[in-house]
């Protein structure tokens, strides 16, 4: 066998530690997973014995009427967070892609810094903030530090969207008679549909689960979900933390799904290629 035979040949072997290596590095992030969706349908309390499958710690979580109220608070928190920061950032998208001066550039490096930054850097600084301020923690805290935090998401995502667009086709709705207004209205958003409901469905999907901001920014009560299942595995892990972990498991893939199928169903690029910017 000659030397470039050879060498095509280990070329196209396949990397068989390297597979080993990514599946084990899945195992270890998905099993602790499995096991909370697995022992949420557990019959019994226990937390190591699975014995039977039942629905009862579905039902009692219907019951808890504090789990239901700090549910309700992140429902509340993710919509505003999504309405603020779509609003918000498909202007800001507009103008640092129309933007043709050396500001605009800068603009566009800074909307990347929270993308960067660690959470709990990004949480800190607006629990001190808002002390400084001498605002006290509260609903209304918690989504305007959301809000902040998700208007480079959605910037991102549209900026892509909207240098891909013909400007051409903006210019011959004013060249008709439209105002520039009304050239933004009927031409340039209905073309950035796709695009603004997946940066919403995203955006919904990342506030509910947000844990690290929300931490430092909410009050004593109501609490968002994911800050009160922390204060209830502090003194115990009781089996309905497992049906909640589950339902917001299948809610959180599910939205993220949608986000990456709703360019798709407008036969526009997929999320992955929105967010990557290609």
């Amino acid at each position: 066998m000659s030397t470039p035979q050879r060498r095509r040949r280990g070329a196209e072997r396949r990397p068989r530690f390297a597979i080993a290596v990514t599946a084990l590095f899945f195992v270890l992030l998905y099993l602790p997973v499995g096991v909370v969706v697995l022992f949420s349908f557990n019959a019994q309390k226990s937390l190591t014995v699975l014995d039977g499958v039942s629905f009862r710690w579905y039902t009692a979580l219907l019951h808890d009427e504090v789990l239901l109220d700090s549910l309700g608070m992140s429902l509340r928190v993710s919509l505003v967070a999504m309405a603020g920061s779509l609003v918000l950032g498909v202007a800001l998208a507009l103008g640092l892609v129309r933007s043709r001066s050396r500001l605009g550039s800068f603009a566009g490096l800074i909307m990347l810094v929270p993308l960067i930054t660690p959470e709990i850097v990004t949480g800190v600084a607006a629990m001190l903030l808002f002390k400084g301020l001498g605002i006290t923690l509260s609903t209304t805290t918690v989504m305007l530090a959301e809000i902040t935090f998700s208007i480079s998401y959605v910037t991102v995502i549209l900026r892509s969207r909207i240098a891909a667009l013909n400007p051409e086709v903006e210019e011959a709705a004013m060249d008709l008679g439209a105002t520039r207004g009304q050239a933004l209205r009927l031409v340039t958003l209905p073309a950035l549909l796709p695009s603004i409901l997946a940066s919403a469905v995203l955006i919904f999907a990342l506030v509910f689960d947000d844990f690290v901001l929300a931490y430092f920014t909410t009050g004593v009560d109501p609490q968002p979900l994911s800050v009160r299942i922390y204060s209830a595995i502090r003194f115990g892990v009781q089996p309905t933390i497992n049906a909640v972990g589950t339902l917001m498991l299948a809610g959180s893939i599910g939205l993220i799904l949608l986000a990456l199928a709703i360019p798709r169903l407008f036969g526009r690029r997929g999320g992955l290629d929105l967010l990557s910017g290609k």
